[in-house]
């Protein structure tokens, strides 16, 4: 099985050795549970829901077999405006549905300098989006491990090695719930 996990930074492991970004250490996690699988880093450093958009077709080959997406950091981080990042993320989305493989959404929320009313606007495209479209849905990709100076880089933005390993475990359990929708389409 492949699963391809189409992201920013996050996903690329900026500012980690290979094995210690987010698809190298899921993939042993998976590992260590019994499920074989192939993860597929399409992490690109920098990247925004619509720079995912624009590589989608060449990123996710027609051979996987799921998706995890999580983009939306910079968007927020660099105060795109929440209908073009949602705009985007729903266009990614209904490319997943067309394709007719199993998405989870890696949620992402605003920092809290970006004020109240870009942060409601912000916050909402990813539960909105997963109902939309069905998709298996984790709230915040981050989820303890933001601010918090013991999981992340000097930056203050990206996981350090024991940052990815709290994603991992965090959201290990969504990833086997992917698994399974794989495993039931493809018989």
């Amino acid at each position: 099985m492949k699963i391809v996990v189409l992201g920013d930074s996050l996903t690329a492991g900026y500012g980690l050795n290979v094995q210690d970004a987010f698809p190298t250490k899921l993939g042993v996690a998976l590992k260590a549970k019994g499920h074989a699988i192939e993860l597929i880093n399409a992490g690109v450093s920098g990247d925004t829901a619509t720079g995912g958009l624009d590589r989608f077709d060449w990123s996710v080959p027609p051979d996987a077999d799921a998706l995890i997406l999580e983009l939306g950091a910079n968007d927020a981080l660099r105060g795109v405006a929440p209908d073009v990042t949602r705009a985007a993320l729903d266009r990614i989305l209904t490319k997943v549905a067309e394709r007719k493989i199993p998405v989870l959404l890696a949620g992402m929320l605003s920092p809290p300098n970006m004020g109240a009313d870009y942060a409601a606007k912000f916050n909402a495209i990813f539960p909105d989006l997963a109902q939309k479209h069905n998709a298996l849905f984790y709230p915040f990709f981050l989820e303890g491990v933001a601010a918090d100076d013991k999981l992340n880089q000097r930056d203050g933005m990206h996981p350090s090695p024991d940052g990815v390993d709290v994603i991992v475990k965090n959201i290990l359990p969504k990833v086997e719930e992917l698994i399974a929708l794989a495993k039931a389409k493809n018989g």
